[in-house]
């Protein structure tokens, strides 16, 4: 099992930035792909990027391509999203999940990540 953290959620204008964090801890995080999941109020929980285990793929769902990108660390056990050019439509929790299956490409299929993050707060005002 893993532990994961998000962090760098916060109020924010239309067409500012942002970067989330999370910090993996529990497991070797490093052969294990991961993603980011939104849920806003009202709405069921939503893909929005993963990435492989190595880094090497990445996916993005059609409302953030071009605006977000997924990025990770491993000698730091964290993934990241930079959040660039953000709309109110953006405003959600903002969850970080770990694949099931090691040395996995990724996928937009929340079934297939096994370890959530509690999740931080994305608001972004017009």
């Amino acid at each position: 099992q893993v532990q994961l953290v998000e962090s760098g959620g916060g109020l924010v204008q239309a067409g500012g930035s942002l970067r989330l964090s999370c910090a993996a801890s529990g497991r070797t995080f490093m052969y294990y792909p991961m993603g980011w999941f939104r849920q806003a109020p009202g709405k069921e929980r939503e893909f929005v990027a993963a990435i492989s285990w190595s880094g090497a793929s990445t996916y993005y769902s059609d409302s953030v391509k071009g605006r977000f990108t997924i990025s990770r660390a491993n000698a730091k056990n964290t993934v990241y999203l930079q959040m660039i050019s953000l709309k109110p439509e953006d405003t959600a929790v903002y969850f970080c999940a770990a694949g099931k299956t090691s040395y996995g490409s990724g996928s937009p299929n929340a079934a297939d990540f096994g370890s959530w993050g509690q999740g931080t707060q994305v608001t972004v005002s017009s």
